[in-house]
């Protein structure tokens, strides 16, 4: 399992890319407050960060929300993404397990880890339907939203190599 700030370290360029773009037009003081916050860490103005082309803002937050002490920060803009741009999947992954969730895929409790056997048969069916970055991605904060996680998503994750992300 992927940690968030691996996740950005390791997601295609063309997924970061959309991801920040996505913060910038429809989160708007999200990433205000994320360059501001990760400005701030490297001592910093946030303008000279708003000054750059947006290609060089994008690959600058990349850069450090791939870092360690961003982890948090790293989690919550993967949340915010996924919930707000990738919502089917969330709910095509839940109701894979018969989950009752929100129209947002979100749930109060999990239950219990399925079956690998169930796990991987709705792996399979979300990367016949999404592109297996994003699938990828989406386990990996899956799973890191709780300590243990849940058993057959580790194993899809560490046994499946359609699972695997390459910047």
């Amino acid at each position: 399992m992927l940690l968030p700030h691996e996740i950005f370290a390791q997601m295609p360029q063309s997924t970061a890319l959309g991801l920040l773009q996505f913060l910038h037009e429809k989160e708007k003081p999200l990433y205000r407050a994320t360059v501001e916050n990760l400005a701030q860490q490297r001592n910093l103005r946030p303008v000279f960060v708003e000054r750059k082309p947006r290609k060089d803002q994008y690959a600058w937050i990349r850069e450090q929300v791939s870092r360690k002490p961003n982890q948090a920060l790293a989690a919550h803009l993967l949340q915010i993404w996924l919930v707000a741009e990738h919502r089917q999947l969330l709910c095509d992954f839940l109701d894979g397990f018969g989950i009752s969730h929100d129209e947002n895929g979100t749930v109060e409790t999990l239950p219990e880890s399925p079956s690998n056997e169930e796990v991987a048969k709705v792996v399979d069916s979300l990367l016949t339907k999404y592109d297996a970055s994003l699938v990828t991605i989406y386990l990996n904060a899956f799973q890191s939203i709780d300590e243990s996680g849940w058993t057959g998503v580790a194993a899809a994750l560490a046994e499946n190599p359609r699972l695997r992300l390459s910047n």
